[in-house]
């Protein structure tokens, strides 16, 4: 299989419109999601039965100066050099895609987002959210009122 990691980086990418699948924060803006601070991951697969390599997983990435609990605090943008990269929302199209997702995207931002030194998430505090993290290698960080932070 075939994997290319893709940066959507504004409302012009064609692939902008994977964001109406958001199944965990459906109402942050696309405008914020690419704006200065902010990344959308997307894998692209190629498997045997397809030529054009199609979305596995989309995730969307936020860096900031600290570790959010809520979505206001995920919303302020950075004062100085961010060094908190926060995953808010992921999805996959295919299983197995979110865990390779994950990966693929913090080796991106380890080579390319110089200051970036936590790699955490702002997560619903589901079952499912819950087994996903802790299945891939994440520990739980902090259990908020309404998130949990996990740390990768």
């Amino acid at each position: 299989m075939t994997k290319i990691l893709h940066i959507i980086r504004s409302l012009d990418d064609p692939l902008i419109d994977l964001l109406r699948d958001d199944p965990v924060r459906p109402d942050i803006e696309w405008a914020f999601r690419v704006s200065e601070h902010c990344d959308i991951f997307v894998l692209l697969e190629a498997c045997e039965d397809t030529v054009t390599p199609q979305p596995g997983a989309v995730v969307c990435c936020a860096y900031r100066n600290s570790v959010p609990s809520t979505v206001p605090e995920l919303m302020i943008a950075p004062a100085t050099t961010p060094n908190v990269a926060v995953f808010y929302t992921i999805w996959s199209y295919r299983p197995g895609s979110g865990r390779r997702l994950i990966t693929e995207a913090r080796s991106w931002i380890e080579q390319n987002r110089a200051g970036i030194s936590q790699f955490v998430t702002l997560s619903p505090p589901t079952e499912m959210a819950r087994v996903f993290h802790l299945r891939n290698g994440a520990r739980v960080l902090r259990v908020n009122a309404d998130t949990v932070n996990y740390e990768y």
